[in-house]
């Protein structure tokens, strides 16, 4: 059977990373296929940590909401040794301003049948037990080889590929992309109830004086992640023996490290595992891409598997959108692999550091660590300095593109370009504003946000300049791919204004009058300017290709009166 499906994308895997891909091109209006080589959703969790960057993002796509009222909300980190408390790290995000400054605390398979449940709503459902066997692909598009349940085998053409296939990627496998990098550690994860007298407020880190543990509440009353960072038993190993063989251990474990009497109960899933330190060179060819454990797979040390695969899948989702509605190229396409093999570099070392922390695997530690934190319990600049370092290496808040081809001019305006726009929204005092830009932030378009000339924050006008210049720039803009809204323009004006009433978020911004910000799909800052024309504008866009903006065959005919419309006002005014 052979099918071609020119304009579609095929996301192959539908854990989260695939689900998310899945649900951002669907929501952007393509035609996507999902498919798994497993016969059903998974039924065990690795990961269980849900970021803020990644709850964010959740926000922005529109299902936050689930997701926040089906974890535990964690902020913060208890440290043990030897029978000690060394010391409580609170979560501090006054220096990452965020909607959401905790961690969710979820098991995978909730997160995934959210994900699945919010596809569904866009008429994307799992193709389960589809197995991708082989890939070949031209200028024009992906032929994959898809092999069924019942031996069926098929042949698919597709316009492009996404492999979201996990550590032992077919995908990758198909493009000759190597891991690079080195074998690490064997851990054992168990999921169990737990009886002890601590609270189930904070995450706890438990070194025994030759090793570590780590406890992670779920929502569940009573019921924990537990990590051991030097089992005794083997990968593999399974069964209800071992299980029995974990509870003890864990018990006597984490009593001795906690200095009271634990006991675990018989685990409802253990799992044996070494993992490694490693991530591709490039994450895509020509028209197939990678993304999560298809990309990079590294110690679960600090949870950042599955929120940077997230990240990655949002990030590829709206540039494969735009190239797939012609609005734009391969440059545009280039940049997923730009952005996101620095970001998989630096987190192969933040979570190689964060796997020497967690295990701490000698006596000397033991001695240590009691002496160490005595000295951040005793200084509390330390102690912040340490938490504020500490969650924004896992948080996702301090990963920006200042140096991306998709960041331009950067006007000097207070909000820096490559950062996330999510943090000035946070920043805003309730209100109007504050709930219209989380609003702008779900839209699936690029965002200009403008002050109307003369608005009454300042700014002159430069030669040649007059009033209504930045409208006309603005609105000759309008096109199927960009929301334009001017920041407290009156109602019923155009473009679309975005209220401000008290002028909140252009003092965030730093915006006066003529000032401009370009926001990109995924909610970062493209460029700003302190006066917005045309030409600015498609300079700060010229990575998306071959963009003209003012011409009218590139705008819908919704665009087209917007700007008649503007154009007229603005010869009335004159």
């Amino acid at each position: 059977m052979v099918t071609s499906d020119q304009a579609s994308v095929l996301v192959v895997g539908a854990g989260p990373v695939g689900l998310t891909a899945a649900h951002e091109l669907a929501r952007r209006g393509i035609r996507v296929r999902l498919v798994d080589a497993a016969p059903g959703p998974a039924r065990t969790s690795r990961a269980v940590a849900v970021h803020p960057r990644t709850l964010e993002t959740f926000d922005q796509m529109g299902v936050a909401e689930p997701v926040l009222a089906s974890g535990r909300h964690n902020k913060a980190f208890t440290m043990y040794a030897g029978g000690r408390r060394l010391v409580r790290l609170e979560a501090d995000y006054s220096s990452m301003p965020t909607r959401f400054p905790f961690t969710v605390v979820i098991a995978q398979t909730r997160t995934e049948q959210l994900l699945r449940e919010a596809c569904a709503r866009l008429g994307v459902a799992p193709e389960w037990g589809v197995r991708l066997t082989g890939l070949d692909q031209d200028e024009h598009g992906v032929r994959a080889r898809l092999e069924h349940a019942d031996g069926r085998v098929e042949e698919y053409g597709t316009g492009w590929l996404v492999g979201c296939d996990g550590g032992h990627s077919t995908v990758r496998k198909e493009l000759g992309l190597e891991l690079i990098g080195e074998s690490s550690e064997t851990w054992e994860l168990a999921d169990a109830d737990v009886e002890f007298d601590l609270p189930p407020d904070t995450i706890y880190w438990v070194h025994t004086g030759g090793q570590a543990l780590m406890m992670v509440p779920y929502q569940r009353e009573g019921h924990w992640r537990l990590l051991d960072t030097a089992p005794t038993a083997r990968p593999g190993t399974t069964g209800a023996a071992h299980d029995r063989e974990s509870a003890e251990r864990f018990s006597q474990r984490l009593s001795a490290g906690l200095g009271r009497e634990v006991r675990v109960g018989q685990p409802e899933w253990t799992s044996v595992f070494t993992f490694q330190q490693r991530m591709v060179p490039r994450m895509h060819e020509g028209r197939v891409f990678v993304a999560g454990d298809a990309a990079h797979v590294h110690s679960p040390a600090s949870g950042q598997g599955m929120n940077t695969g997230i990240q990655e899948a949002y990030n590829l989702a709206w540039k494969l959108a735009m190239a797939a509605h012609g609005h734009a190229g391969r440059d545009l396409l280039a940049t997923y692999g730009e952005e996101r093999v620095p970001v998989g570099r630096k987190l192969l070392g933040s979570t190689k550091q964060a796997t020497f922390l967690v295990q701490l695997k000698n006596h000397l530690a033991g001695v240590m660590l009691p002496v160490v934190f005595s000295v951040v319990r005793s200084a509390p600049p330390l102690r912040r300095a340490i938490q504020r370092k500490v969650l924004g290496g896992m948080s996702g808040l301090l990963l920006g593109y200042p140096d991306s081809p998709l960041t331009g001019a950067d006007g000097g305006l207070r909000a820096p370009a490559g950062s996330r726009a999510a943090a000035i929204a946070a920043a805003l005092p309730e209100g109007p504003a504050a709930t219209a830009l989380h609003a702008e932030l779900r839209d699936t378009r690029w965002t200009l946000l403008y002050a109307p000339d003369g608005d009454g924050h300042g700014g002159g006008y430069g030669e040649g300049e007059g009033a209504g210049a930045t409208a006309e720039a603005a609105a000759s803009a309008a096109a199927d791919w960009l929301s334009v809204r001017a920041v407290g323009a009156p109602a019923g004006s155009a473009p679309e204004p975005l209220p401000d009433p008290d002028g909140a978020l252009r003092d965030a911004l730093g915006l006066a009058s003529g000032g401009w910000v370009l926001i990109r799909p995924d909610g970062y800052l493209a460029a700003s300017g302190r006066r917005l024309t045309r030409r600015r504008l498609e300079e700060a866009l010229a990575a998306l290709g071959p963009v003209l903006l003012h011409h009218s065959s590139n705008r819908s005919p919704a665009a087209r009166d917007t700007v008649r419309t503007t154009t007229r006002v603005l010869e009335g005014r004159r």
